[in-house]
Order: structure tokens, then C-alpha cells, then sequence
């Protein structure tokens, strides 16, 4: 009786994904979970959520994705050599979908076996999209963008050097963080890597899923510790800037606001030197003449990125971006040295060194004119950087001369150079402390001597003259000290108007 009453009730109807798992199993087909993950994934499905499938022990809900989560089978799905040519794609896309699921790596005796499954998956995508023959589909490219963003685009836990930085711990000898998932994320990056790269990629069709806010999400990435990982990031960026023309402004623009943050805000920032090397490869292919835009970059951005104390992380890439700059255009070399001046260092020896090499590559790019410009303050510098106690900064300011290029330049203007330096060139002859820059210094003193023995000879008698007349002044100057010193000791009332030690009222008694 019981059984006939509830048998007349009307059925709950079931959720979408079971009806069509049943109309599958009816088919004797194999139920497609493509579609779920995407209704799962798709922002306008408002029921899409944890509550929809449930969690697999091990699997994380990821938040770049409204928190959804990917039902994944722990099977491994057929190879593509055993399915028909018609149904590789369906194939491709079902495989995409189970890379999906992310895995917790901090306990590496969880999920094993889902965890293999994924990294042979991930592996046959590799070799898929390498030997693809046929344009990606758009629902290829929408389920590979989201694989990407799923998988790389994790909520990271707070980074080591954000903890040391309070204990005072030097960041630059530290041993960076390797991320434990890398077995996963490298598969990943290298899917992705070979979509971006492949010739059956469409820019025009691709470019509705690598939009501005993926590319934003990419380059937080380059934040990263792991190495690996920005060595990846670097490679990736540089072929979508090469091959999805229309993101261009976009990725310069964002690439200055992190610089900007960096050099005025937090000087903390992991890949600087990957963005600026990706940078020297896209200075390197700029059309003349250079737009406002370029050079604004320059002045405002890399010409600051001399400014932080960690400048030696990122400076032979800073150094290229900026060179390639002057060949470019020969007339920002005065507006580049200007700016090396401007933040040359004064007390960090090291980071002195590192400019005069910088230096060095500008002026080898410099031409004559542009020279003139800027040559008295240059050579100011240099004579100061000639005379440091620190025998590599010496050592370095007077390989200068060493360059056919620069020795040229000076050449052509040394009656307005030579009495500059010739001042620091003769107190490093007379008594700096290391012989290689006392032995270097007598080869510039003859290199001069030899270009206009007169002039040399005049520069000596100027700066002998100013000796002399530096050495009388020193001594009226001491002997009105000493006059001073002696009014002060015989005359101690005058000095004193009230008449008692350090100004304070004598008391008279009763």
C-alpha cells in the first residue's frame, strides 16, 4: 500500500548533469564533463559554486575562478592515438578539464595516484598541441585559458621575505622559495607556452581570452620567487607581446606601473630583471624616430630604476635596455648621463662600480655633440671617482681610457677636460695607497703629455700655482686662529661680560 501511495507521487526532477549522464549511459556512450566544468566555470550560471559537486579529498577550491570546483574523474582518460581523428578535439577538451583540479603539495603523500594521472594528462596536451595540425577551436582556447588561469593563477602564501624582511635578514643571500607544486606548474607553463607559439593559434580569435585582465594576473606572477617560474613567465609574455599586436600599449603600460610601484613604493619586487629583459628585446625593436612615449618611458622609469638599494639584482639588464635606447637615438645620451648623475651613489662603492660600467657602454654609443653637453659635470664625477680610497672604483674610472671610442672624445676636448681631472690625477701619482691605480694614473698623465706636451705643461704649472696660493691661505687661515686663541687666553674678562665661567653670574658673598 505504502509502496503504491509514494509510487503515485511526482518525482523530484533531477539535477541537468544527471539527466545527461543517464541519457549517456542510455546511448552507451561516455558521460562528457566538459560541459559541467564549464557551466561550473561560466560567470553567468548563478548556481555555480562548491555546492554544486562535490570537493574530491585533496582537491582546492580555486578563488580565481568564483570559487568553483572542478568533478574530475581519478581515471585516466583514453590516449589519443586509440580515438578517431573526429573525435581528438572532443578528446583534447575532456583532458584540459581534468587538468582542472588542483592538488594540495604541501603533504606530498596525498592523492598520489591523482596526481600522476594529472601529470601524464598534462603531458599528452604537450605533445597534442605541439603537433596540432588543424586552427584551435574557440572552445579550445576558452578551455585552455582556464586551465591556465585555474592552475596558475593561486592564492600564494605569504612569501618568506615579507617575514625576514622584519628580522633584518639580507634577502639577496638568501635562497629563493621553489614552489612544491612545480611538477604540476612547469607542464602547465609548458602547455601554455606551446598555444601561445603555435601557428594554429588565432591572435584574432585567442585575444577574447588572453585579454587585458589575464595578462594583469600574468604579470603578477613575475613576483614569484621561484626562478623557474619567471624564467617561464619572461618567455611566455615575450610571445604574446609578439603575437597579439593589439595588447602591446596594454603590457608596456602595465609593465611601467609595476617600476613605478617599485621604485617610489615598496623597492620589493621579485622580476624586475625578466620584465627588463623582456623590455631590451622590445627596446631593441622599436621604429625611428622613437615616439614621446618611449622616451617618456625612459626618463620616468628606467633612468629611476637606478634609485633602489638592490639595483645590482636587475642592472646588466637595466644597462642593455638603457644602451640600446642611445644607439636608437644618439641624442638621449646627454639626457641618460644627466640621470646617472643624478643618482650616483656616494657611499656604496659597489654600486659605483657598476655605474661607471654603465658608463662606459653610454659613452661608447655616444657621439661628439651630444658629448659636449654634458662633458663638465661627467668629467666632475669622474675625477672624484678617480681619487676614491676604494681601488675598484679608481680602478675603474681610469679604464675609461682604455676605450678607442671615449679616449677620442676626450682627446677632442681636452683643453676643457684635462684641467678638470688633472688635479685628481696628480694626487693619485703622489698618494693613493694601491700601485695598480698609481700605475694606471701615470699612463693617463702620459696619454695627455704625449696628445699636447704644452698644455700638459700648463695644467701642471696652473695646478702648482693654485697649490701655492691653497697653501698660504691655509697658513693665514691658521696663524688668525692662532691669534685668535691667543686674544681668548690673555684677555678672559673681555671675553667673558659676566665676569665667570661659561657666562653663568658670579655670586658675591653676603
Amino acid at each position: 500500500m505504502i509502496k503504491q501511495i509514494l509510487g503515485r507521487l511526482p518525482r523530484k526532477p533531477g539535477k541537468a548533469g544527471d539527466s545527461r549522464e543517464a541519457a549517456a549511459a542510455g546511448n552507451g556512450t561516455e558521460p562528457s564533463n566538459s560541459y559541467s566544468v564549464a557551466r561550473s566555470m561560466d560567470p553567468g550560471n548563478k548556481r555555480a559554486g562548491n555546492g554544486d559537486y562535490p570537493v574530491p579529498s585533496g582537491v582546492t577550491p580555486n578563488p580565481v575562478m568564483n570559487g568553483a570546483v572542478v568533478y574530475h574523474s581519478n581515471e585516466p582518460l583514453p590516449a589519443f592515438k586509440d580515438v578517431p581523428a573526429s573525435e581528438k578535439q572532443n578528446l583534447f577538451v575532456k583532458k584540459v578539464n581534468l587538468c582542472c583540479a588542483v592538488y594540495d603539495f604541501a603533504d606530498p603523500t596525498k592523492n598520489l595516484k591523482e596526481k600522476e594521472v594529472k601529470r601524464q594528462t598534462l603531458m599528452e596536451l604537450v605533445d597534442y598541441v605541439t603537433s596540432a595540425n588543424g586552427k584551435f577551436s574557440e572552445v579550445v582556447m576558452l578551455e585552455i585559458t582556464k586551465m591556465v588561469s585555474i592552475n596558475l593563477f593561486r592564492t600564494s602564501s605569504p612569501t618568506p621575505r615579507e617575514n625576514k624582511a622584519i628580522e633584518g635578514v639580507d634577502l639577496e643571500e638568501d635562497e629563493p622559495l621553489m614552489d612544491p607544486a612545480w611538477s604540476h606548474l612547469q607542464i602547465v607553463y609548458e602547455v601554455f607556452l606551446r598555444f601561445v607559439a603555435s601557428q594554429e593559434t588565432d591572435a584574432k580569435l585567442a585575444k577574447r581570452y588572453i585579454d587585458h585582465s589575464f595578462i594583469l594576473r600574468l604579470l603578477d606572477l613575475f613576483d614569484s620567487e621561484d626562478p623557474r617560474e619567471r624564467d617561464y613567465l619572461k618567455t611566455i609574455l615575450h610571445r604574446i607581446y609578439g603575437k597579439f599586436m593589439v595588447h602591446r600599449p596594454f603590457i608596456r603600460k602595465a609593465i611601467n606601473n609595476i617600476f613605478y610601484r617599485f621604485i617610489f613604493e615598496t623597492e620589493k619586487h621579485n622580476g624586475v630583471a625578466e620584465l627588463l629583459e623582456i623590455l631590451g628585446s622590445i627596446i631593441n625593436g622599436f621604429a625611428l624616430p622613437l615616439k614621446e612615449e618611449h622616451k617618456l618611458f625612459l626618463v620616468r622609469a628606467l633612468i629611476p630604476l637606478h634609485k633602489p638599494k638592490c639595483v645590482s639584482m636587475y642592472h646588466q639588464q637595466l644597462s642593455y635596455c638603457i644602451t640600446q635606447f642611445v644607439e636608437k637615438d644618439c641624442k638621449l645620451a646627454d639626457t641618460v648621463i644627466r640621470g646617472l648623475l643624478k643618482y650616483w651613489p656616494v657611499t656604496n662603492s659597489s654600486k659605483e662600480v657598476m655605474f661607471l660600467g654603465e658608463l662606459e657602454e653610454v659613452l661608447e654609443a655616444t657621439q661628439l655633440a651630444e658629448f659636449q653637453r654634458c662633458m663638465v659635470p661627467l668629467f666632475r664625477q669622474i675625477a672624484r671617482s678617480m681619487n676614491s680610497s676604494h681601488f675598484q672604483v679608481a680602478e675603474r674610472a681610469l679604464f675609461l681610457w682604455n676605450n678607442d671610442h671615449i679616449e677620442n672624445l676626450i682627446k677632442q676636448n681636452y683643453k676643457v677636460l684635462l684641467p678638470i681631472i688633472y688635479p685628481a690625477l696628480e694626487r693619485n701619482s703622489r698618494g693613493h695607497w694601491n700601485q695598480a691605480v698609481r700605475s694606471l694614473t701615470l699612463n693617463v698623465r702620459k696619454i695627455f703629455s704625449d696628445h699636447d706636451s704644452a698644455f700638459f705643461g700648463e695644467c701642471v704649472q696652473r695646478f702648482n700655482d693654485e697649490e701655492v696660493k691653497q697653501e698660504e691661505s691655509d697658513s693665514k687661515r691658521e696663524a688668525l686662529w692662532k691669534r685668535l686663541e691667543e686674544m681668548a687666553a690673555s684677555k678672559p674678562g673681555e671675553n667673558n661680560p659676566l665676569g665667570a665661567p661659561n657666562g653663568k653670574p658670579s655670586q658675591a658673598a653676603g
